[in-house]
């Protein structure tokens, strides 16, 4: 008999299948892990520029340096962890049939693949505990620099974990996962409360670089995703890792064979031609066609619109963040209207921190709890507006009680936006393309963290303080209408 008659299921079919268990737990763990490591060592800026300002005597654009190098390197490590992630797999391990041809995938190849793997891993880890005993600026803007790019592999996380989770609560689910970042704010906050009155800032970047070291070790076991091995044709191994899947969650795969989501759909059946190769193209583009793509006549609208929502989104949240420390510095004097805390100790500044990194917790409850009832863009549309109500009474000087709650509030709906739109990003692109996408709208978020300190910052300490939040109120509005001008809802649709 030439050919037999085989049922066939696609991916989707399979994950909601799986379902989400042990298995998504576990990935959910290492991905979240990767992006607290982010935090906190973006965090930790907002702790140690002080610190290094009075010892090393440095300018005011110096300090400024040191926050804005580690946001340049983000730039440029969002858009090369993304291209990398695209071409040579989600995992960050590089593919071997992407990479090597069949008789080269050897003890050798494999070694040159994991070679080139920690030469980058190591950047955000190695690179952050170096930092710890620079001897000069010059040496800690540098090695602050390599953490940046290290760090840029955020987007690769969440895309990563997309791909395991069914549609079903795959909303929910990356808004949980968003979790981790604030997390890792606390826990920087805590940290910094503990270590900088006792000991000093060299302290707090060792210390600071464990989660990212933390995820240097355990990438041996981070599975590639079956959605970028399908794209690659890489059928086998994609159906194996289903398996991995089902067993750790206790359930079972639909019967039949596992096919690419464009040659079958639901209840299908194929004839398999007998001794027929599965399908073996791989992704192959380079970085230059991978931008082009996102500019195609099909994509520009929702790229272009994407980017500027993360440039807003990154100004409004670190404009609120770099707002509260100072309306609550002794520098800001200016005048009988100042907004402070008088004769604030030390210590305290840490507590304060500590407290409004708090407010991202209820923001995402409310993320979490909306994203898949209402949709991603009336979600969004939601917290902006709030984030907006929330500012709008700090255009004229308010008591210091009353400022810190809406700078409270303004902070939770500003981290809630900003969870969803990293929902948002990493579905509305085809998988070929995804993490370079959302690694590009990234890259456009650290520019608006880049720029956020040079102009909402200068405008508060230059006394003028209605001119920052009216600035901040502006990129809000036009935010909002960025979220409603996208063409696509991506609420419980296929991710391709």
């Amino acid at each position: 008999m030439d050919n037999e008659v085989v049922p066939v299921y696609t991916l989707d079919e399979a994950l909601n299948h799986v379902g989400f268990g042990k298995f998504q737990i576990l990935v959910l763990i290492y991905a979240g892990l990767g992006l607290v490591a982010e935090a906190m060592e973006i965090m930790i800026l907002s702790f140690i520029g002080p610190a290094i300002k009075s010892e090393w005597n440095l300018s005011p654009a110096q300090e400024t340096l040191l926050t804005s190098v580690v946001f340049a390197g983000l730039l440029v490590g969002s858009y090369s962890w993304g291209f990398i992630s695209d071409n040579y797999g989600r995992s960050l391990l590089i593919n071997r049939v992407s990479s090597c041809s069949a008789e080269e995938v050897n003890h050798k190849c494999d070694f040159i693949e994991w070679k080139g793997l920690l030469g980058i891993a190591m950047l955000a880890s190695v690179a952050g505990l170096l930092s710890a005993f620079s001897l000069n600026y010059l040496s800690l803007v540098t090695l602050r620099g390599l953490v940046g790019i290290g760090l840029g592999s955020g987007p690769v996380c969440l895309s990563w974990f997309l791909e395991f989770i069914p549609a079903s609560n795959r909303g929910m689910l990356m808004v949980v996962i968003s979790t981790f970042w604030t997390l890792g704010t606390i826990f920087e906050a805590a940290l910094a409360w503990m270590v900088m009155p006792r000991l000093n800032w060299r302290w707090l970047l060792a210390l600071s670089s464990v989660p990212s070291f933390a995820v240097l070790l355990l990438y041996g076991l981070a599975p590639e995703t079956p959605k970028y091995l399908c794209t690659a044709g890489n059928m086998a191994d994609a159906a194996h890792v289903l398996e991995k899947m089902a067993q750790r969650n206790r359930t079972n795969l639909p019967s039949g064979m596992l096919v690419s989501d464009e040659t079958a759909t639901p209840d299908e059946e194929v004839i398999i031609p007998e001794h027929t190769p599965l399908l073996s193209s791989t992704v192959n583009k380079s970085g230059s066609s991978s931008f082009l793509m996102l500019l195609s006549s099909e994509l520009i609208r929702t790229t272009l619109l994407l980017w500027f929502l993360f440039f807003g989104n990154s100004f409004v949240y670190y404009g609120v963040i770099l707002l509260t420390s100072e309306l609550n510095s002794e520098e800001a004097r200016c005048g009988s209207t100042l907004l402070l805390l008088e004769h604030a100790q030390d210590a305290s500044l840490y507590v304060n921190v500590f407290i409004t990194s708090l407010a991202e917790l209820p923001g995402l409850l409310l993320s979490a709890v909306i994203v898949d009832r209402v949709g991603r863009k009336i979600s969004m549309a939601i917290m902006s507006i709030l984030t907006f109500i929330f500012l709008l009474p700090l255009l004229i000087h308010q008591p210091v009680t009353l400022t810190t709650v809406l700078l409270f509030g303004a902070r939770m709906f500003a981290n809630g936006t900003f969870a969803v739109a990293c929902v948002y990003a990493p579905e509305v692109y085809p998988t070929s393309l995804r993490a370079t996408g959302a690694g590009i709208a990234s890259a456009v978020g650290r520019i608006g963290g880049m720029v956020c300190p040079l102009v909402s910052v200068g405008l508060v300490t230059g006394c003028h303080q209605t001119a920052a939040i009216f600035l901040l109120a502006v990129v809000i509005v036009l935010s909002i209408v960025c979220i409603l001008l996208f063409p696509f809802e991506t609420k419980g649709k296929r991710i391709d």
